[in-house]
């Protein structure tokens, strides 16, 4: 079968400013941008057997194998170039989604002919390669291109999009059914194509899928084109003739581009093109005569719809430029970001390891100066009012948890505490008790651990015992402030390891080196804590603080302050004094108080119980503050806080054997796959920003071409003769 050119046809279509406006936006769809940004474009849409394959040919003047029991099994772009040489150049472009295995293979896929003869054969071969069959997938996502270049070839893009399907046969499943619909919504759903709903006059148009698709994306109807097919198949007169008149006025599905009316040739009845070059000829005859007639010539026959679809497409890529370099822009800026977030490549030990000792640097820089609560020069630290801003000042949140747990020693570490109030026992206060109760306990104790000493005399090993209950509640409350503040470095750690490095770093950096180490603080923390707890309590009592003695004075003091009150209140006067008058005699109150002071306690165990008592409570509170200071200092300070900033030092980076260094730093599958999308993403965007801002520029500066530069060159889908490059 021979096949024949008629450029003729296409003349009308491509205006010289036209063809540099086509020329940059067919050389961005050949880098690829097609796949991330809407690119203006004609996409001829139609139900099954609609004539859109016949419409393709008529626009474009390439004469397709068009069969009527056949459809189009993918999506078909017709790109026509202008070169010194003539011939057909056949590729597949994988769908975006498909796996990469399958798409090498596609991409692999290239055929070229010196003509026409072979191209019905190479089409089927396509077919192969994409996996469609009678027997198997019936339609494909992936795009077949067909290349035409020759002399006097116009610069052209179309697509036709496989045909809708109403319902599952035995060739086409329901599968296939929804395939397809999904494929040519999604076309059509790009803001920036253009779309000819073809409509079979043989139907119903009511009945049609692709109108409703069509008012579906574009509900204004701004940017589609309607085109009614097989006029001839109507019966003269008819309702339905008449009907299809009234749409093809606009008056039953309202399109802002119009509506267009074509006669084809016969599919069933055309051998070979040799009836191509008078299609024309028999189209304008039918529009001559009948009722087609009375519509306005604008809207009839293929060179009144090429004309239209020039200036359509022209002007809609002239609207479109501004917007397009604007989404580039930031669809190049927010793939450099996502990119920037991955780090460094990291494929070999060393790119990994280096990238371990930067973190690693950045990490301790920042554990110390937080810890010497130095929070300047970095943006790690944020508002200190926030919580987060507040984890991040770890030293702000310790000073605080040190000074909550001395408050909570003083207030809540002693079991008893002697008062008038009449409160019970609970876990978090001490139990409240008169002096006298407290002292009966003391010398129910005395009485329990009695040994060779005499009545009236106490072993130290009493104040011991005393001691040990009396601070019982140290033990739960210290150890919940060593928890609780090794539950802050963790979150701290956890905020600066996120900080420093990305999701899939930081992750197993905690997971494999932070979170071990912390365990291991913990563990020493607790260890100290317990030997703390047991030199200070399990340990006889021993002090040379001169606290001490100057307490146990005080007591003795405060015994004979008691009994001179005692001695005012019964003798009625407000002072004591060596010689006063009472009643009818001289008497010398001073010398009382001292004689009762010496001995105010008749009851020598009693007595005794009294001195112990308060021998205990004098330690107890020396012991007390010393607690407090050795915790702060001997477990917080230096068992969690000191060892922080050698976590992830660069000479623990150094250390780490080769596997732990991959395991931490090696990249996922999922990251070196994620950054090869992006880079080449960013490579397909730059490319495509230069081609518009050369466009741009050489519109400024008058010129009539876009030159391309080396640099511009695609790999596998190679610049094409005629255009001229920069050296």
């Amino acid at each position: 079968m021979v096949l024949a050119f008629n450029a003729e046809n296409l003349n009308g279509l491509c205006s010289k400013d036209q063809l540099v406006l086509l020329d940059a936006i067919d050389h961005l769809r050949l880098q690829g941008i097609d796949h991330y940004i809407s690119l203006p474009q004609i996409i001829v849409c139609g139900d099954q057997s609609s004539g859109k394959s016949s419409v393709l040919e008529a626009i474009s003047g390439v004469p397709f194998p068009v069969k009527s029991n056949l459809c189009t099994c993918f999506p078909t772009e017709l790109v026509l170039r202008r070169s010194a040489e003539i011939g057909v150049t056949v590729s597949i472009i994988p769908d975006n989604t498909s796996k990469t295995s399958t798409q090498d293979d596609l991409h692999k896929f290239r055929e070229e002919l010196d003509g026409f003869e072979g191209f019905p054969d190479l089409v089927e071969k396509a077919k192969v390669s994409m996996g469609i069959s009678t027997s198997g997938k019936a339609f494909s996502k992936d795009r077949l291109r067909v290349e035409i270049t020759g002399p006097d070839r116009p610069h052209l893009t179309i697509i036709d999009m496989p045909g809708l399907i109403h319902s599952e046969t035995k060739t086409q499943s329901s599968a296939d059914v929804k395939l397809v619909r999904n494929v040519v919504k999604g076309y059509m759903k790009q803001a920036r194509s253009i779309i000819l709903a073809v409509v079979s006059a043989k139907n119903d148009f009511a009945n049609q899928v692709v109108l409703n698709f069509a008012r579906e994306v574009d509900k204004r109807g701004s940017r589609t084109m309607g085109v009614i097919t097989k006029p001839d198949t109507l019966v003269e007169g008819s309702g339905s003739e008449a009907l299809y008149i009234s749409l093809a006025r606009n008056n039953q599905v309202n399109f802002d581009l119009g509506w267009h009316v074509l006669k084809n040739l016969d599919s069933e009845k055309q051998k070979g093109s040799s009836l191509l070059g008078s299609r024309n000829t028999e189209e304008a005859l039918f529009f001559s005569k009948g009722v087609w007639n009375e519509l306005p010539s604008s809207m009839l026959g293929i060179n009144e719809l090429r004309k239209n679809l020039s200036n359509v497409l022209l002007r809609q890529i002239a609207l479109e430029l501004p917007s397009l370099i604007r989404e580039i822009n930031l669809k190049l800026e927010d793939s450099r970001d996502k990119l920037e977030e991955l780090g460094e490549p990291r494929r070999t030990l060393d790119e990994q390891r280096l990238r371990l000792l930067q973190i690693s640097e950045e990490f301790q820089s920042l554990v110390e100066r937080s810890v010497s609560g130095t929070y300047v020069s970095s943006t790690f630290f944020e508002d200190a009012e926030t919580d987060q801003g507040y984890q991040e000042r770890i030293r702000a949140v310790i000073q605080a948890m040190n000074k909550e747990f001395a408050d909570g020693m003083v207030k809540r570490g002693h079991r008893r505490e002697i008062s008038s109030k009449k409160q019970g026992f609970s876990n978090k206060e001490p139990e409240f008790v008169t002096r006298d109760d407290f002292l009966k306990h003391v010398q129910n104790m005395m009485q329990r651990t009695r040994g060779r000493e005499l009545p009236g005399i106490f072993t130290t090993l009493v104040v011991a015992d005393l001691f040990q209950q009396h601070s019982a509640p140290w033990e739960r409350i210290v150890q919940d402030h060593v928890k609780k503040a090794w539950e802050a470095v963790g979150e701290f750690l956890e905020l600066v390891a996120t900080y420093v490095a990305d999701a899939s770093i930081s992750d197993t950096l905690i997971d494999k080196i932070i979170q071990p180490a912390l365990d291991k603080l913990l563990f020493n923390a607790q260890a100290k804590t317990t030997k703390l707890l047991n030199s200070h309590r399990r340990v006889h009592p021993i002090t040379y603080n001169h606290e001490f003695p100057k307490t146990i004075h005080s007591h003795c003091c405060h015994s004979k302050e008691e009994i001179s009150r005692i001695v005012c209140e019964v003798f009625g006067t407000s002072s004591i004094s060596d010689s006063q008058y009472i009643g009818s005699r001289h008497v010398n109150l001073s010398a009382l108080v001292n004689r009762l002071s010496g001995c105010t306690e008749p009851d020598i165990e009693h007595s005794a119980a009294s001195e112990a008592l308060d021998r205990m409570l004098a330690y107890y509170n020396i012991a007390l503050k010393r607690f407090i200071d050795s915790i702060a200092t001997e477990v917080i300070e230096q068992k969690i806080l000191m060892p922080l900033s050698d976590i992830l030092s660069p000479v623990a980076v150094f250390k780490m054997s080769p596997d732990v260094v991959e395991i931490i730093a090696g990249e996922s599958q999922e990251s070196r796959k994620k950054r090869e999308e992006l880079t080449k993403k960013i490579d397909v965007l730059q490319r495509g920003l230069k081609t518009c801002e050369r466009f741009v520029d050489s519109k400024l500066r008058g010129e009539a071409k876009v030159d391309l530069e080396p640099d511009d060159e695609i790999p596998e889908v190679p610049t094409m003769n005629g255009y001229e490059t920069d050296e």
